[in-house]
Parts: structure tokens; C-alpha cells; sequence
């Protein structure tokens, strides 16, 4: 048997669900077909209603990937499979992932990185402080650390730019 990696696109959102349902085609089959279903995901944090949480969404949006001995019958049958869009290739026909391609893919799967802010915030951009010692003062942001979730910010007190360092959790953006 000749197993290659296929990148499947998906439905948005439905990265999952088609994992899912590869694998259930998976052991219906009983002939080891599809060897492997993978859906690389990242952590997140998000706060809703002051409240810090962790999600977990797909790093590549609207993909799914599957190590397949892929013949035609197999290949109409997955694509005709719900919230499948088509097979990734050439000339509309599926072309596998390259080992280099694939190996990078498993390889963030494998290192999965820290979780870090949804939100990103741009230099020069307006916030608001809404906890801690310089609550409801306004500033500028200078810098955003992704990794350690602070933010620089230039913040007026009585008229005199002060340089602050506070967490992203602790401010809001001014609309």
C-alpha cells in the first residue's frame, strides 16, 4: 500500500467533524485505507465577560489532513462526504503533500507552542485601562509581547507621558 498525506478542504468550522467522519469511514473500511486523520490545532486565550479561558482552534482554517492509499473510488467517496469541499491538487485531481511539507506540519503538532492571546494589538493603537492602580486612564500602545501578553503603553497622568507595562488582560480597546 502506498500511503501519502492529502490536505482536504473543509467546510469553516467543520475541520473537526470531518475528522471525525473520516474516521469513521476509517473502521467501516476494516482495510487500512486511511491510516491517519490529522486536525493541527493551536491554543488560545480569550476572555469573555472578564473571564480568562483557553480555546482550542485548528492552525490551518477549513483543512484537514490524511494519510490515504487513495484510489478513485476512495477519492469520490470522501468528497462526497458532508462539509467536505474537495481534495487539494492539480488539474482537479488530489495531489499529495510533499514529505517537507508534511513534516513541518507535524512537526508544530508535535512542539505544539504555548498558548497565547486572541486578541493582538497594534502600535499606536488607543486602550483604555480598566484594572489595577492606572484604572480608566487612557494610552497608546508602543509595543505588544505576544509571549508574555504585555503591553507598553504611553499613558497621560497629569499631563506627563509615563511609560507603563501591563498585561493585555487588563485593558480594552477605545472604540
Amino acid at each position: 500500500m502506498a500511503h501519502k498525506w492529502y490536505a482536504i478542504q473543509t467546510y469553516s468550522g467543520s475541520e473537526l467533524s470531518v475528522k471525525k467522519a473520516l474516521l469513521q469511514l476509517s473502521e467501516e473500511m476494516t482495510d487500512g485505507r486511511i491510516s491517519d486523520v490529522l486536525v493541527p490545532t493551536e491554543d488560545l486565550i480569550e476572555i469573555k465577560k472578564g473571564k480568562k479561558s483557553i480555546v482550542e482552534r485548528p492552525l490551518y482554517p477549513a483543512y484537514a489532513f490524511a494519510r490515504i492509499d487513495l484510489d478513485t473510488g476512495l477519492w469520490h467517496r470522501i468528497q462526497s462526504m458532508p462539509k467536505v469541499g474537495r481534495f487539494i491538487g492539480e488539474s482537479k485531481k488530489p495531489t499529495a503533500l510533499s514529505d517537507k511539507d508534511i513534516n513541518l506540519i507535524l512537526e508544530k503538532v508535535k512542539n505544539r507552542a504555548a498558548a497565547k492571546p486572541k486578541v493582538s494589538f497594534d502600535e499606536g493603537e488607543m486602550v483604555r485601562i480598566n484594572e489595577g492602580p492606572f484604572s480608566n486612564f487612557n494610552g497608546l500602545v508602543e509595543d505588544f509581547d505576544m509571549v508574555s501578553g504585555l503591553l507598553k503603553l504611553n499613558v497621560s497622568i497629569f499631563g506627563r507621558n509615563t511609560p507603563v507595562e501591563i498585561s493585555y488582560t487588563q485593558v480594552e480597546r477605545v472604540v
